[in-house]
C-alpha cells in the first residue's frame, strides 16, 4: 500500500526548526516526535537560515505596486476619519446654534 505524501504548513516547519535552533530539542528528538526524516528537517533548517536575512531587508525593496496600495489605503483611512469628524461636527453645530438663539 503506497504511503500518501504529507504536506506541512509554513508555520509547522518554522515551529520544528525553531525547536532545534533554540536548543529545546535536538534534531533527532524532533524527528522522532513528529515522525520526520532527518534529511527533511535538515533541509527545512537550511532553508530557514538562508532566508532569515530577508526579515530585516529594507522596506524600499518592496514591490512598487504594493507600496502604492499601502499609500492608497492610508489615504482612504485618513479621508474616512475626516468624514467621520465632519459628520460629528455637523450634528453638534445645529444644537449650538439653537441654544444661542434662545
Amino acid at each position: 500500500m503506497p504511503r500518501t505524501r504529507r504536506n506541512f504548513s509554513a508555520e509547522f516547519k518554522a515551529k520544528v526548526v525553531l525547536e532545534i535552533i533554540n536548543g529545546s530539542k535536538s534534531a533527532a528528538e524532533v524527528c522522532r516526535e513528529y515522525q520526520l526524516k532527518p534529511d527533511l528537517v535538515s533541509h527545512w533548517k537550511n532553508q530557514f537560515l538562508a532566508n532569515a536575512a530577508h526579515v530585516f531587508e529594507n522596506r524600499s525593496e518592496v514591490d512598487p505596486q504594493q507600496a502604492r496600495i499601502e499609500e492608497l489605503e492610508r489615504l482612504a483611512g485618513k479621508l474616512s476619519l475626516e468624514l467621520e469628524i465632519a459628520k460629528k461636527a455637523l450634528t453638534l453645530l445645529p444644537r449650538a446654534k439653537t441654544q444661542n438663539e434662545s
